[in-house]
């Protein structure tokens, strides 16, 4: 019998509630810009991709919907940010000490050193770090429509508000049909974009520590210091990368300047670990860009926040395991700290688990549509990472592979927290160990 009173249970059930809610507003003539019912699939997949701040898309957000059914999407991706970010921390206290959410907490979340009192407490600073943040970006961004781009004041503060939400929340939504690529060229619409997704991406439990001890490296718990460095190190190569394959490309960066050229690639190499946005054409990209996109779109970012991916921490700890069998030393850990097995083992299984499954419905798609399979490979990824950024073949999917697409997209936004706080809540020891012995590995 399904426990409702269990949080691990309770979560995804609520996030498809708010889906099955969002399809129905949707759907509503009130919501599409001509004024009639949006198809189910259409609404449903729409839902789907707010609610798991994923932000691909089958129909032209500002184009189909309506002002009412574009403050119905800004809604639901504001309700699935805020509701992940808060299910992932609450489920990190739990993972620190095995607590219910009802009890007092003052413990570990995702074994750093994040010091809470209770479950309203951290509801109350995550609720004041997004009105904060979501605010100070909708402010930079509405000033520099109007100031600037010469937009009216309500349109300027429209845009502000929409993408300022949409990227606090990792959601990628825009109210531009072309995304921010009118806006390439222009820092203080990229610059803010990327600052608020970076922040987010980073995780809660990241953003409470270093509020506390500030840039003091050594009193970040070693959670702080992996996703810290992680994120430092896949932004450079996401830099890097983009610039050094796209440079010349006269569809993405070759006719840009030196400036723009590296503030684009910039841009580019915060988005595919989570946000979505785009300010050049993902679908003009050369394929080593797109290999790259793969990498970095399935690690995707911090844990206990709004990005998806498997999440740099487990990348890393992956990578330390490695390390360590290659150097043939007996423990795997970083930053003078050793990892616990189960730990390992929660690392391996979500990575293992994530590309079955992505696996598995790129196989489906590609058995059922005559798209190339590096374009359906990247929407998988992009849609189980929630980061919806698309080479453009979404709106040209067959209705089944879009259900799969939806499947995909709230296992990736909700699976992968439950399935890892059911691994490390869920471990029973037998009265009883089985002889070893040791198969051929390699």
């Amino acid at each position: 019998m399904l426990r409702f009173r269990d949080p691990i249970r309770l979560i995804p059930v609520l996030f498809l509630g708010f889906i099955i809610v969002g399809t129905a507003i949707l759907s509503l003539p009130l919501a599409t810009a001509d004024g009639t019912r949006a198809p189910l699939l259409t609404a449903f997949f729409t839902a789907t991709s707010a609610v798991s701040v994923t932000g691909l898309i089958v129909e032209d957000t500002p184009v189909y919907w309506s002002l009412f059914g574009q403050s119905v999407v800004m809604i639901l991706f504001q309700i699935g940010g805020f509701g992940i970010m808060t299910a992932a921390t609450l489920f990190g206290l739990m993972v620190g000490r095995g607590f219910g959410l009802r009890d007092r907490m003052a413990t570990q979340v995702e074994r750093n050193r994040l010091e809470t009192g209770d479950a309203a407490s951290v509801l109350k600073l995550v609720f004041k770090i997004t009105i904060y943040v979501e605010a100070a970006v909708a402010l930079v961004l509405a000033a520099r429509f109007a100031i600037t781009h010469g937009m009216s004041i309500p349109a300027a503060i429209w845009h502000g508000v929409f993408h300022s939400v949409s990227a606090f929340n990792n959601a990628g939504f825009s109210s531009f049909s072309d995304s921010v690529m009118s806006y390439q060229t222009d820092p203080v619409i990229l610059g803010p974009i990327m600052l608020s997704v970076i922040l987010t991406a980073l995780g809660f439990p990241v953003m409470q520590d270093i509020r506390r001890h500030k840039l003091r490296w050594r009193q970040w718990s070693l959670h702080t210091k992996i996703t810290v460095s992680g994120t430092v190190a896949l932004l450079l190569f996401g830099l890097v990368a983009t610039a050094a394959m796209e440079w010349d490309n006269p569809d993405t960066l070759g006719p840009m300047t030196t400036g723009a050229k590296m503030l684009n690639a910039a841009f580019h190499s915060v988005m595919p670990r989570t946000a979505g946005f785009n300010s050049l054409d993902v679908g003009s990209f050369h394929d080593e860009t797109i290999m790259a996109n793969y990498f970095l779109m399935f690690v995707g970012g911090g844990s206990a926040g709004t990005a998806g991916g498997i999440k740099v921490t487990t990348f890393l700890v992956l990578f330390a395991i490695v390390l360590s069998e290659v150097l043939g030393r007996r423990d795997a850990g970083l930053f003078q700290r050793r990892f616990g097995r189960a730990v390992e083992r929660q690392a391996l299984s979500v990575t293992v688990l994530a590309a079955a499954l992505v696996f598995a419905v790129t196989t489906y798609i590609a058995s059922i549509s005559p798209l190339p399979l590096d374009d359906i490979l990247f929407e998988c990824i992009s849609a189980f990472s929630t980061v919806g950024l698309s080479t453009g073949i979404t709106a040209d999917l067959p209705p089944s592979a879009l259900i799969a697409l939806c499947a995909l997209m709230f296992i990736g936004r909700v699976g992968t927290i439950t399935v890892a706080t059911a691994l490390a809540l869920g471990g029973r020891e037998r009265p009883y160990r089985y002889p070893e012995e040791n198969p051929i590995v390699g």
